[in-house]
């Protein structure tokens, strides 16, 4: 059975930092793109960070650039977010995937998906 299990997600003021964590199970990890996207309250999901656990090659959405680091380790089968200089607009559930991709330039995401993990930044 695959699992995503996402965990991390919290409060916090703007301008802070969290750090999410997806533990992945139930399928070879070495072999898949790992991701983040996102849900805000009211809007479609977005895809946020992709990273290659083949080449280490990572690709960010632009709102999120020089703010996010996507992160991998293949010897924990965990995929990570680190979120610093969090803003209000960051709000929203992140959800970890499996199988992403970059279309267009877009983070994009074909198979497997993980339990959200809510996000709330103040102003």
């Amino acid at each position: 059975e695959v699992q995503l299990q996402a965990s991390g997600g919290g409060f916090v003021q703007a301008g802070g930092s969290l750090r999410l964590s997806c533990a992945a199970s139930g399928f070879t990890f070495d072999d898949y793109a790992m991701g983040w996207f996102r849900q805000a309250p009211g809007k479609g999901r977005e895809g946020v960070s992709c990273i290659s656990n083949k080449d280490g090659s990572t690709h960010d959405a632009d709102s999120v650039k020089g703010r996010f680091t996507i992160s991998s380790d293949t010897a924990k089968n965990t995929v990570y977010l680190q979120m610093s200089g969090l803003k209000p607009e960051d709000t929203a559930v992140y959800y970890c995937v499996a199988d992403c991709g970059v279309v267009a330039g877009k983070v994009v995401a074909s198979k497997y998906w993980g339990q959200g993990t809510l996000v709330t930044v103040s102003s």
